[in-house]
């Protein structure tokens, strides 16, 4: 079941973050100002964020198979119906500004399913591991995220062919959500242990009442702030190196898919090779994290197209350490019974990071270029001081079950 999990997210992966390393070029072709652009993924992230909370109960009742599949159907609706809203762009069909409106109504709609199917994967691998193995198995998923945004931004370009050119992404990013949409009727099962418990239990904690834990909301905080800044660095990196190379948007997006999967790779070996290597704990993995994520941003300000790629990976390693030390600490940190959640509240987080700050910082870029690896990079600094100040040990994290 783990290994499906982990595919699922794989695979995805890859379409998601491939759309965004083409975007910035797509946009360009259909005169789309740089922060609508940007503005497209954050409607959707809106969306995410807004419906995460109301799965939660949902979840308990019917299972997390039945929305795991929810989302890779909306995953393949929402690509299918993106290449045509970008064909009726490019044939001027449609003016600019109602592309963008399409387009972003499309987004919405895996906004919508894919943050069910979030809470649905973090709240089964919640029910099947406990302690160091669910630390594990988080940053195994992550890993698989990571891998995925290897892929994605790789095979994108190369997918921009005759005769479909920029459609070719995102229609073979839906074949591979239907595959793995045929696949979940063979992997998923049909119910999971935590089904009965979530359902059978009206008081089950919300996820308000999670984050108002003192034990567990600090982590989320962190959580939010940090997948703010890797937003920001993840929808604006594009603009950046478009900017900073002379040829124009075609010639920079293999500049492009070199630098997102500089820092997916980046991030694949911190989550698959450092954590285990070194059985991190997920404070380690936090503090460590932030500090490299703030370096990377520091240096990206400076130089040239180079010297972005270099701190754009050297800062997805931090974030590719952090995530899972966040997402594993506050799931340890609370109880069986508000590990539904907690994880509606991870699937939130994924979310509301990508509705603003890439806005804002796609607005203040215009302004200052340095401005969004400033941003994110202060931050990352508030975040490790503030960890810093206020100690806790590795074990306090643990919620005592037995």
């Amino acid at each position: 079941m783990l290994p499906f999990l982990g595919a699922v997210t794989f695979l995805t992966a890859i379409g998601n973050i491939g759309l965004v390393s083409v975007m910035p070029a797509i946009g360009r072709m259909l005169r789309i100002p740089d922060f609508l652009v940007a503005g497209i993924f954050s409607v959707s992230a809106l969306t995410w964020a807004v419906s995460s909370p109301f799965w939660v109960s949902r979840i308990g009742r019917a299972g997390p198979a039945f929305y795991i599949r929810a989302g890779l159907v909306g995953f393949v609706l929402s690509m299918g119906g993106c290449a045509l809203a970008v064909e009726l762009g490019l044939l001027a069909i449609l003016p600019p500004l109602a592309t963008f409106g399409c387009f972003a109504l499309l987004r919405s709609i895996y906004g919508l399913l894919g943050s069910a199917a979030a809470t649905a994967t973090q709240a089964l691998v919640a029910a099947r591991t406990e302690g160091a193995q669910r630390t594990h198995a988080i940053a195994g998923l992550a890993g698989a995220l990571s891998l995925g945004t290897i892929i994605g931004p790789a095979i994108a370009p190369a997918l921009m062919i005759d005769p479909l050119g920029p459609l070719g992404p995102m229609l073979g990013f839906a074949l591979l959500g239907a595959l793995a949409l045929a696949g979940s009727w063979f992997f998923l099962p049909a119910a999971s242990p935590m089904t009965a418990a979530a359902s059978s239990d009206p008081n089950a904690p919300t996820m308000s009442d999670v984050w108002r834990s003192s034990a567990i909301g600090r982590y989320l905080n962190f959580g939010l702030l940090l997948c703010s800044a890797q937003a920001i660095n993840l929808y604006t990196i594009g603009f950046v190196i478009i900017d900073r190379m002379p040829p124009g948007a075609a010639a920079a997006q293999q500049m492009i898919g070199i630098a997102m999967t500089a820092g997916a790779i980046s991030a694949l070996l911190a989550q698959w090779g450092l954590v285990r290597l070194m059985s991190l704990s997920p404070r380690t993995m936090m503090r460590t994290g932030a500090a490299l994520a703030c370096a990377g941003n520091a240096a990206a300000m400076l130089g040239g197209v180079w010297t972005a790629a270099a701190g754009f990976a050297l800062a997805s390693f931090g974030y590719g350490l952090a995530r899972p030390g966040f997402s594993a600490a506050a799931s340890l940190a609370g109880s069986a019974k508000e590990q539904v959640g907690i994880a509606s509240a991870i699937t939130l987080i994924a979310g509301a990071s990508i509705t603003l700050p890439p806005i804002l910082a796609s607005m203040a870029y215009q302004g200052w270029r340095p401005a969004p690896f400033a941003i994110a990079a202060a931050i990352c600094a508030a975040l490790l001081l503030d960890h810093l100040a206020r100690p806790l040990s590795d074990a306090a994290i643990v919620h005592d079950e037995r």
